[in-house]
C-alpha cells in the first residue's frame, strides 16, 4: 500500500491530542498502581498505533504485532525475577494500541469511550473484587439469563403473528418479557443493595419487583411484630403497593406513552393517599434484626410461569375485547391484576400499541389490574395476623380509602 504523500495539519493535530489524551489517561492510572508500564509507555504505544494507522493498514498490524512482543518481553522479564504476571496492564497496553490505530482510521467516539471505560475498570479494581466476591451464583445465573433472553433469543423470534386468530406475535411479546424480567433483576439488585438500611427500603424495592409476592414473605415478620409496630407495619404494606402503582406506571410509559394519560391521575392519587396515610400512621421505633431474604427474580422456571401467564392474559383480554366487548375485557384486566398486575398492565399495554384497544380502555385496565393488586393483601395479612384484629382493620381502612380515590379519579376522568 503505497504511503500517503501529505497529512493535513489540523487533522492530525487532533488526532495527535486525542492520543496523547488515551494514552495519558489508562498510563496515570497505571502509573498511580505503580505498576511498571505507566503514563510514559501508554502514551507512546498510544501514539504509535496512531502514526502507524496513517500509513497503511499494513503498517497498523505491525504496530499491534509490536506491542505484542514488548508485551511478552515484560512479562518474560516479570518470570524471571518471580514475580506476579502484569495480565491486566499488559491487555490496556494492547487496547491501547488498538485504539490508536481507530484515531488513525478518523474515528474520535469509540476510542474516547473505551479508554474511559478501561481506566474504570482498572481503577475500581478492589470495588469489583469485592461486588464479583459477593455474588451468588444464583445472581450470575440470572445476568445470564438476561443476557440469552436478549441477544440469543430476541434475534431468532419471528415479528409476525404465527396464528390463524391474529393473537400472538413472538418478538413483540418476547420484548415485554424480557423488559419485565430486566426490570425485575433491576429491583432485585436495588433490595439487595439497599435491603440492609432498613425495612422500608425492603418494602419498596421489593414491592417494585412484586408486591403480592413481597407481602406474603414480610407476613410472618407482621405476625411478630404485635400491636405496638402495627403503625409501621401497615407502611410497610402500603410502601408496597406505592411502588406497584409506580412500576405499572412505569410499563405503560414505556410500551403504550397514550394509554399513560388515561393512568396517571387514576394511579397517582392512589399512591398519594397510600403515602398520606402510611405517613400519618409512621411511629419511630426499633427495626427487627433480622432481614428478609429475597431470591432473584430470574430462573427458568419462573421466566416461563411469567411467559406462561403474560401470554395467557393477553390472549383472555384480547378474546374478551373481541367477543365480550369492554365490559369483558375490563373484567379479565381485574381477575388478572389478582395474579400480576405487571403482566395484566403489559398486556394490555401491548394490545394498545397494536391497536386493538383504545388508549382510554388500556389505561383504565391499568387502573383495575393495580386495585385488585392492592385489594389481595387484606385476605393476605389476615390470613398471618388474625390475632392483631387493630393492624387489619387498619389495612383494610388504607386499602380501601385508596382504591375509593382511584375509582373517583377514574369515574372523573372518564366523565370529563
Amino acid at each position: 500500500m503505497p504511503v500517503p504523500s501529505h497529512f493535513p495539519p489540523v487533522e492530525i493535530a487532533q488526532k495527535v491530542a486525542v492520543s496523547l489524551g488515551i494514552g495519558l489517561l489508562v498510563g496515570l492510572e497505571r502509573e498511580w498502581s505503580h505498576k511498571e508500564l505507566g503514563v510514559r509507555t501508554f502514551t507512546v504505544v498510544s501514539l504509535l498505533g496512531m502514526l502507524s494507522s496513517l500509513l497503511g493498514n499494513s503498517y497498523g498490524l505491525m504496530s499491534l504485532a509490536g506491542t505484542f512482543l514488548l508485551v511478552v518481553f515484560v512479562n518474560t522479564r516479570t518470570l524471571l525475577k518471580k514475580q506476579t504476571l502484569e495480565i491486566t496492564t499488559s491487555a490496556a497496553l494492547m487496547v491501547a494500541t488498538v485504539l490508536g490505530v481507530l484515531i488513525g482510521q478518523g474515528h474520535l467516539f469509540t476510542p474516547v469511550a473505551a479508554s474511559i471505560i478501561v481506566t474504570m475498570l482498572l481503577a475500581w479494581r478492589t470495588e469489583l473484587r469485592e461486588f464479583a466476591r459477593g455474588l451468588t451464583l444464583e445472581e450470575i445465573r440470572s445476568a445470564v439469563l438476561i443476557g440469552l433472553l436478549g441477544f440469543v433469543i430476541y434475534p431468532i423470534l419471528p415479528d409476525r403473528f404465527v396464528d390463524p386468530w391474529r393473537l400472538l406475535n413472538p418478538r413483540q411479546a418476547w420484548v415485554v418479557i424480557i423488559a419485565l424480567a430486566g426490570i425485575g433483576f433491576v429491583n432485585y439488585v436495588l433490595l439487595r443493595v439497599y435491603g440492609r438500611r432498613g425495612i422500608y427500603y425492603t418494602a419498596l424495592f421489593g414491592g417494585l419487583v412484586n408486591s403480592t409476592a413481597t407481602v406474603a414473605e414480610m407476613c410472618p415478620w407482621l405476625a411478630a411484630a404485635g400491636e405496638s409496630l402495627s403503625g409501621m407495619a401497615l407502611a410497610v404494606v402500603l410502601l408496597t403497593n406505592i411502588s406497584m402503582f409506580l412500576r405499572n406506571l412505569a410499563i405503560l410509559a414505556i410500551f403504550s406513552p397514550e394509554a399513560l394519560a388515561y393512568a396517571l391521575g387514576p394511579l397517582l392519587a392512589m399512591a398519594l393517599v397510600s403515602a398520606i396515610i402510611a405517613w400519618l400512621r409512621y411511629k419511630q421505633s426499633a427495626l427487627p434484626s433480622n432481614q428478609l431474604n429475597f431470591s432473584s427474580p430470574l430462573s427458568w422456571p419462573r421466566i416461563t410461569k411469567f411467559g406462561a401467564l403474560f401470554l395467557l392474559i393477553q390472549t383472555c383480554a384480547d378474546l374478551a375485547q373481541r367477543h365480550l366487548g369492554r365490559f369483558g375485557f375490563l373484567s379479565v384486566s381485574l381477575l388478572g391484576g389478582l395474579v400480576s398486575s405487571a403482566s395484566t398492565t403489559a398486556a394490555a399495554a401491548l394490545l394498545v400499541s397494536r391497536g386493538r384497544l383504545t388508549p382510554s380502555l388500556g389505561g383504565t385496565a391499568a387502573v383495575l389490574c393495580s386495585i385488585s393488586s392492592a385489594l389481595v393483601d387484606i385476605p393476605l395479612v389476615y390470613q398471618q395476623t388474625k390475632h392483631h384484629g387493630g393492624l387489619v382493620r387498619a389495612v383494610a381502612l388504607a386499602c380501601f380509602s385508596a382504591v375509593l380515590i382511584g375509582l373517583l379519579a377514574l369515574a372523573c376522568q372518564t366523565l370529563l
